[in-house]
């Protein structure tokens, strides 16, 4: 008699899985943004909808095929239903575009937090993406992601204050994606002299 393996037991997600569970309910947002017909009220409440629908998606798919939710996409996931549910009740844009510097504010000082304490948070949020890195690899990387999402926090409220909705949309689309991908990869030479060790599959990072 074969028992069926336990949720600890199944792989973690690779690469892709998790570029598309991070990436994946963001990306349906500004899809149905885009395609839904009307006015800019109909297009954000349509997109909203469809993006927590999705975020639920995201968290059961990863639930079913590692056996866990990350603290990123616990993170990211509630966020969304709380702000999106926000958003659809009181039909103001305000609170899915404060959203993200909610997050990058608040992935900030976890990583600040987690510097001053001598805690590695910030494998909580990017798992085993980099393997054989040592101690002071992870200090140095977690300073740079610290200011980076402080960065990123700043500049939401910039834009989203200073911009029309639809600017912001392109910029969280074409500007805060490419950004966090770009610089993902330029600490990579950093990191190999720090001991990571590049496999078959690039690292992925917290994408919001």
């Amino acid at each position: 008699m074969t028992t069926s393996p336990s949720p600890s037991s199944k792989p973690p997600l690779s690469s892709g899985q998790r570029l598309a569970v991070d990436i994946g309910p963001i990306a349906i947002f500004f899809l149905v943004n885009f395609l839904t017909p009307g006015l800019d009220t109909v297009k954000l409440l349509a997109g909203t909808g469809a993006f927590m629908l999705a975020s639920v998606a995201a968290m059961v798919y990863s639930l079913i095929k590692s056996g866990r939710i990350s603290p990123m996409l616990w993170m990211t996931g509630t966020l969304v239903l709380v702000f999106g549910g926000l958003t659809l009740y009181f039909h103001s844009k305000e609170f899915i575009q404060i959203k993200p510097t909610v997050i990058y504010a608040m992935l900030s000082a976890i990583l600040v937090f987690g510097l001053v304490t001598g805690r590695p948070l910030l494998s909580l949020f990017l798992d085993s993406a980099y393997p054989g890195l040592n101690e002071t690899g992870w200090r140095k990387l977690t300073i740079n992601w610290a200011v980076f999402f402080a960065c990123l926090a700043v500049l939401n409220e910039v834009v989203r204050h200073e911009f029309s909705y639809s600017f912001w949309l392109g910029f969280k689309l074409w500007g805060v994606i490419p950004l966090t991908l770009i610089f993902a990869f330029a600490n990579v030479p950093m990191l190999m002299k720090h001991g990571f060790q590049m496999g078959e599959e690039p690292p992925v990072p917290p994408v919001e």
